[in-house]
């Protein structure tokens, strides 16, 4: 028997929960290891996810909603459609055959068969000096709460055979921090296959487990430390603490803070969450008086609040995915002046890749998902090696099967 095992149980708590997701990414991890080294499946492993979906499906629902308390009296309502729906498409993938599975993907998304044709043929007989892509949105079916957005065996699978496969060099960037939690904490791949570029890529681990970071000033360092010791201190009280229990809620990364002010479903009334939007620029004004160390990005669900890098022609700007990108090549010696190069992404942020990877070799291909049309043709107009599709199980199936 396993010595990781999950039993059927009663979550009734927030920690529970994310408890319990956290013991599905130990079993997860060990059962991607098993596939990749011709270890047989244990059985107790899949009886393991098969605990946690009854103990998940089994919590206490309002209107399609589950209940979970904060606390012994306040309790938040939550729709766990990804946790669910992935462990699902999990237990499917590990007791029948690879076909019978994209088969199964495929009554879940519409086009899905076309769209991952098209894509291989696109694809078909390239091997990339680098892979560079976002994760949620793009690789990763999107999830409400980032800690409990455990990646799925299935997607570990396709993802590491191609990077195995048909790359180089296969970078996941995300605006996650590496750790505490963040991306490290819900990836599964096997160890040595990806490397991991997090806080927007500004602190990343490359394949040896070293860890790299974009230089921060000091005096910058210190004003942050400085913010995020406040933001800390805010959601310790009780009017605030729900915005760090709702979807990215509170997450130090390397040379940025997030905070979310409301989550996908909106379960925060939007006049409290503007308030709380406001309550924050205050405490950013604060301490950046002359508005010169701090941006804030309001994405409508978080607060970024990003250290501001110095530009030649600019002066103070945003350090963004492009700069990560020529940062990554030089830390990491990339060598992305040779190509070809794919790039992955889901929202106009990650436009930002395809250019920085456009400027060093226009041997650059690019797969986005979105369904949005106006940000397709904005791909298409500054990649011409592009190609869309609608949903990131459709990119996983191109990539596992080329």
């Amino acid at each position: 028997m396993s010595h990781i095992f999950i039993k059927k149980q009663e979550i009734c708590t927030l920690k529970q929960f994310y408890n319990l997701m956290a013991m599905t990414r130990a079993v997860r991890y060990k059962l991607v290891e098993n596939i990749f080294t011709d270890f047989s499946i244990d059985c107790d492993l899949i009886e393991s996810l098969k605990n946690a979906l009854f103990s998940l499906e089994e919590i206490s629902s309002d209107d399609g909603l589950k209940l979970l308390y904060i606390d012994d009296s306040k309790t938040i309502s939550a729709r766990l459609v990804y946790e669910i729906s992935e462990l699902k498409k999990d237990i499917f993938f590990l007791e029948n055959t690879e076909k019978e599975f994209i088969e199964y993907l495929e009554k879940l998304h519409e086009g899905f068969r076309k769209q991952v044709n098209k894509g291989i043929e696109k694809l078909q007989g390239l091997k990339f000096n680098c892979f560079i892509t976002d994760r949620d949105g793009t690789i990763n079916n999107y999830c409400g709460r980032y800690c409990s957005s455990v990646q799925a065996v299935y997607n570990s699978v396709f993802l590491t055979r191609f990077a195995r496969e048909k790359a180089l060099n296969s970078i996941i960037i995300t605006s996650a921090p590496l750790s505490g939690p963040g991306i490290l904490d819900v990836c599964v791949n096997p160890d040595k296959t990806f490397i991991y570029a997090a806080s927007k890529g500004r602190e990343c681990i490359d394949l040896s487990g070293e860890r790299k970071t974009y230089p921060v000033e000091e005096k910058k360092q210190r004003l942050l430390d400085n913010l995020n010791k406040r933001l800390l201190n805010l959601v310790k009280k009780p009017a605030f603490e729900k915005f760090s229990m709702i979807g990215s809620g509170l997450q130090f990364k390397f040379g940025q803070t997030t905070i979310a002010r409301q989550n996908i479903r909106k379960s925060i009334p939007e006049p409290e969450s503007k308030e709380f939007l406001e309550k924050i620029r205050q405490i950013v004004q604060e301490i950046d008086p002359g508005q010169e160390n701090f941006r804030i990005e309001d994405t409508g669900l978080d607060i970024e609040i990003i250290l501001t890098i110095e530009d030649s022609l600019s002066g103070a700007k945003d350090f963004d995915k492009a700069d990560a990108v020529r940062y990554l090549d030089d830390a990491l010696k990339l060598n992305m002046k040779q190509g070809p190069h794919l790039i992955c992404g889901d929202t106009s942020s990650d436009v930002l890749l395809i250019e920085a990877a456009m400027e060093k070799t226009p041997d650059t291909w690019t797969v986005f998902v979105t369904k949005d049309k106006e940000l397709a043709a904005r791909v298409k107009d500054v990649c011409s090696n592009s190609f869309i599709v609608t949903e990131p199980d459709i990119l996983v199936t191109i990539l596992g099967l080329l």
